[in-house]
């Protein structure tokens, strides 16, 4: 028996906070975009539940999730939320609940929300839900684990890093690290310029991008959409000009050439970063990277050829890794080497394999669905 033969139909709960479509606003997005696409490339019949303006999301009113709505643009934030957004999202999650108990041919919930509601789905529903763990701990999503209770649920975490810190609030999760897609991040030819690309706010630190690169006398490019437009005033605009240039919120397109085309991409949170989806898709092109050491960076990098971890915010010795791997990655078959071993860790398919496994395993504890064991046995066929 085969998964062609025996699809799942899968609620898919996104984050919120922005619509799935590109420019991706984050990493987090852009992977649980990828996991709705790929899903439906392996025959699933994929259910978004998201922010209204996602991409494949249907026209059931139910499953529309509310963003934040801020009153004034200046106020607008990736960590916080406006007055009142917690509680359209009680209401929202409630409705997603009754839409679910009403349907009945969900087989397992695939979980990335922030929130801890699609959480005690499992236990309220009695479904099986998969959540995703792509941040720090939240309190909301600590408290509503607490309650399982032996409730048909399972975790998957981005990194060993987020898993420990995940299970210091006893909550254990299984470690899948995230992938990209190496069809559409291809090879580039490199360059002379660094790049930065990300989310635009103080914990990703673009500003102490920019001072390497003017520290080493090279010329950088930043790509990423703003998400704290204070921040971006403060500690950006003003080190802008002729050798540091912001290129907005592109596509992957788009950003694909411009990683492609650099000599080195600087990686810099000076957060707990749980994975850094943007390692992964600047060692896709065969861009070398020099980071920061925060959070899941440095294994996310360990034993990956063409690349530096140094102490976080240490400007000075960001500056001296990305000038040794900027010379080093003029060579074509340095860059060919890079692409490789990126290909081979952080593909999608390769990730996302591991993630239909788990969830084909809990969609076989649903005793509607039965699926057999065959069909997880075959997962990778």
């Amino acid at each position: 028996m085969s998964v062609a033969r025996i699809p799942l139909r899968v609620l898919l709960v996104a984050p919120e906070r922005h619509a799935l479509r590109q420019p991706h606003a984050g990493g987090l997005e852009a992977v649980v975009w990828n996991r709705a696409r790929w899903l439906r490339s392996r025959g699933h019949e994929v259910v978004l539940c998201a922010a209204a303006g996602s991409d494949l999301l249907g026209p059931n009113p139910s499953l529309h999730l509310p963003s934040p709505r801020w009153t004034r643009a200046a106020d607008a934030s990736d960590s916080e939320y406006p007055e009142g957004h917690r509680r359209a999202m009680a209401a929202a999650f409630a409705r997603v609940a009754d839409h679910i108990a009403r349907d009945g041919g969900i087989d397992v919930v695939d979980n990335h929300s922030l929130h801890g509601a699609p959480v005690r789905w499992s236990r309220t529903l009695g479904i099986p839900v998969v959540t995703t763990l792509h941040t720090p701990p939240l309190p909301d999503m600590v408290v509503a684990a607490a309650a399982l209770s032996g409730a048909p649920h399972r975790f998957l975490a981005v990194s060993q890093y987020t898993a420990q810190a995940w299970s210091a609030e006893g909550i254990d999760a299984i470690v899948i690290p995230n992938g990209v897609d190496t069809d559409h991040w291809t090879a580039g030819a490199g360059g002379s310029d660094w790049v930065w690309s990300g989310r635009i706010v103080p914990e990703k630190a673009p500003h102490l991008a920019i001072r390497a690169a003017c520290a080493a006398g090279a010329r950088i490019v930043l790509a990423g959409r703003i998400g704290d437009e204070g921040y971006f005033a403060r500690e950006v605009r003003p080190l802008l000009g002729p050798d540091a240039r912001y290129a907005g919120a592109l596509r992957q397109p788009e950003l694909n050439a411009l990683v492609g085309a650099a000599a080195v991409a600087l990686v810099t949170p000076v957060w707990s970063e749980p994975f850094g989806l943007v390692l992964a898709e600047a060692l896709a092109t065969g861009t070398p990277v020099a980071a920061f050491d925060s959070g899941g960076i440095r294994e996310v990098l360990s034993g990956m050829p063409g690349t530096a971890v140094v102490p976080a915010g240490d400007v000075v010795a960001l500056s001296r890794a990305a000038s040794a791997l900027a010379a080093a990655g003029a060579d074509i078959a340095t860059r060919r080497a890079v692409r490789r071993a990126a290909e081979a860790r952080y593909s999608l398919a390769h990730r996302q394999r591991e993630v239909e496994r788990v969830l084909l395993h809990a969609a076989s504890d649903a005793p509607h669905r039965g699926l057999a064991a065959e069909a997880v046995a075959q997962v990778g066929a």
